[in-house]
């Protein structure tokens, strides 16, 4: 069990940079199709997609991690249940928002980046 604890940390330990890089990226692209009609293409929305899924595991994996070592809450588990929960503000403002769904989704992506930095600053 020990082992497959280790390798769960490791894997919540590595993907959490793909998560800042994903989100940052699609939020990136997302907020330039903004502004540039020329970057929009419906594959943005698959980064995006996938973006939002890095952070999914990532809570995933923590909570199996937190459970299992009897890890005290920190601010790190809030800033990782913070962006879990932003994805579905998110989801919940595409309505009303719906005009300027690229500029949501940009942000968005961009906030739940800043996120992760900040959790990953405080795992240090």
């Amino acid at each position: 069990m020990i082992g497959v604890l280790a390798s769960i940390r490791s894997f919540h330990d590595s993907t959490a940079w793909i998560l800042v890089a994903s989100n940052g990226l699609a939020g990136l692209w997302a907020l330039g199709a903004h502004f540039l009609p020329r970057l929009r293409h419906r594959t943005i929305w698959g980064a995006v997609v996938v973006a939002e899924a890095v952070v999914i595991t990532q809570v995933i994996l923590g909570v199996l991690l937190q459970t299992s070592e009897n890890i005290d809450p920190d601010r790190h588990q809030l800033y990782g249940f913070s962006a879990f929960i932003s994805i579905g503000l998110i989801y919940a403002y595409r309505n009303e928002m719906k005009d300027r769904p690229y500029l949501l989704y940009g942000l968005g992506s961009l906030w739940i980046m800043g996120l992760g930095l900040r959790a990953i600053l405080l795992s240090v």
